[in-house]
């Protein structure tokens, strides 16, 4: 092997790892929050939060219309729609 390109082998490895670790801290650099009466809280944390109020409700309207009788699993079942409105929240209020 030519020391020449054993020299640009290196070379190439170590910007396309410096490139790579850059990429990967400028991720970290800004995480959504949002600021509520001075203090900053995650969006994630506004999403599950709201999540869980919106399951809850849509359980009063199941129990009203008799479908959380029916249910096989209302744990699963509620836990699901727990984890697809939040998901549902996130995309809309930050896409």
């Amino acid at each position: 092997m030519h020391p020449r390109s054993s020299l640009n082998r290196s070379r190439l490895q170590r910007s396309l790892s410096i490139g790579l670790m850059a990429s990967l801290i400028s991720a970290c650099s800004e995480s959504p929050s949002r600021n509520i009466l001075g203090s900053y809280f995650p969006t994630w944390m506004i999403c599950a939060l709201l999540g869980i109020g919106s399951v809850f409700l849509i359980r009063l309207l199941f129990i009203k219309s008799g479908v959380d009788a029916a249910l096989p699993v209302p744990v699963l079942v509620y836990l699901s729609l727990w984890i697809a409105v939040t998901l549902a929240i996130w995309l809309v209020w930050l896409a």
